[in-house]
């Protein structure tokens, strides 16, 4: 039976599953890198520094030999000399040692990235599976190491034997030589010796770390459902955004009820759209949309505007113009500004009027609307008058 597709490792590891897999310690790491860099940063620091560690290793050796015949017997004497001896030894290879130390310590960081995890750290029963354990042994991973062990022993013997060959002339002269000489003599040798077998292994490691940038990737592949599923945790499920965005309509949805009884006029359609504006001389440029809704919101809005006593205008082709064109808390179009000015000045008609006792006046028509408001998405309007053309 076919696996199925969905279930295939196949899509590359998201963002999030690799912070993951370093927050474990899973990072692409490289033994023949680091061992290729330990054994030439070993081989140049023999060349830079051998000929000086020689001598002061042999004139610590003289003095070690020197001994006089009464500290010999004396155990006090002896490990103050011993640990003297050690301290100066530990001096003169410091150099060596802490130039070991820092490339040991950026070889792998160079490859994966700087990477501390307790929890690679931390004891896992799984290891100790003897099935996993032969599992892990006959993989394609062990035998790359396999293939590897061999390549290694291969190249290191075969520089080897060359160097040897090239160099039996000079190291059968070696008995011919003073001893000072004879010493820094071989320690050249070494470490040119030592610097050609370490560069057999880039070699090994220029095939290596690919495969385990490689491995590594393939390690941390995902499904398409573990991507899915991913996704989801990230961005949020769909039941649970669809609940806040009801939430956070909700509470929009109050304030801008709130907003209503400080509005200036309530410009409707005159019942399926309902826009309050309000408008301050002294603080605003134009009148502002403090509300606005259609059907059952606009309702409402009328429904708080009665309460509030806000003047409630009819006008179809503004309010269908208003709605398309402006969201809450903007500024009306310039378009609209003698529309607006005309409805807001027929309220402020209604208020001196009624303080006067003077009759009520007629509200304005004809308005003018620009083409380019006007709404053409459902013009409501023709269905509101046929229904009362019907009443």
């Amino acid at each position: 039976m076919a696996e199925n597709p969905a279930q295939e490792r196949t899509e590359q590891a998201t963002p999030k599953r690799l912070r993951e897999a370093r927050e474990k310690g899973q990072v692409p790491r490289s033994r023949e890198l680091n061992s290729m860099s330990l054994l030439m940063a070993s081989a140049g620091g023999l060349l830079v520094l051998g000929s000086g560690m020689v001598k002061d290793l042999q004139e610590l050796m003289r003095y070690g030999l020197a001994i006089e015949p009464a500290r010999s017997m004396d155990t006090h004497s002896v490990v103050e000399s011993f640990s003297s001896i050690a301290l100066q030894s530990l001096t003169i290879l410091a150099p060596l040692f802490l130039l070991l130390l820092v490339v040991a310590f950026l070889t792998p960081a160079g490859l994966g990235g700087f990477s501390f995890s307790v929890k690679a750290m931390s004891f896992k029963w799984e290891k100790l599976d003897p099935i996993k354990g032969l599992g892990r042994i006959f993989a394609l991973r062990g035998l790359m190491e396999l293939l590897k062990v061999l390549a290694k022993f291969a190249l290191v013997a075969a520089v080897s034997g060359l160097i040897l060959w090239s160099l039996i002339d000079e190291l059968l002269g070696l008995g011919d030589e003073p001893l000072q000489q004879a010493l820094s003599h071989v320690a050249q040798l070494c470490g040119w010796s030592f610097l050609a077998c370490s560069s057999a292994l880039i070699l090994i490691a220029a095939i290596d770390v690919p495969f385990q940038l490689w491995q590594h990737s393939k390690e941390l592949k995902m499904t398409k459902q573990e991507v899915k599923d991913e996704s989801k945790e990230t961005d949020g499920r769909p039941e649970v955004k669809s609940r806040i965005r009801g939430l956070q309509q909700e509470m929009s949805q109050r304030r801008m009820m709130e907003a209503v009884p400080d509005a200036d006029v309530v410009i409707t359609n005159p019942t399926h759209y309902a826009v309050a504006l309000r408008y301050d001389q002294f603080d605003m440029q134009a009148p502002v949309v403090v509300a606005k809704g259609a059907d059952n919101i606009a309702a409402q809005i009328r429904s708080i505007a009665e309460d509030n006593h806000v003047a409630i205008v009819s006008a179809p082709p503004l309010a269908r113009a208003l709605f398309s064109s402006t969201e809450i808390d903007q500024e009306i179009p310039a378009g609209l500004y003698v529309a607006v000015a005309n409805v807001l000045s027929y309220v402020y008609q209604i208020d001196a009027a009624r303080y006067d006792g003077a009759a009520r006046p007629e509200a304005p028509t004809d308005l003018p609307i620009p083409e380019e408001l006007v709404d053409v998405l459902t013009d409501r309007n023709d269905v509101d008058n046929q229904s009362d053309n019907r009443r």
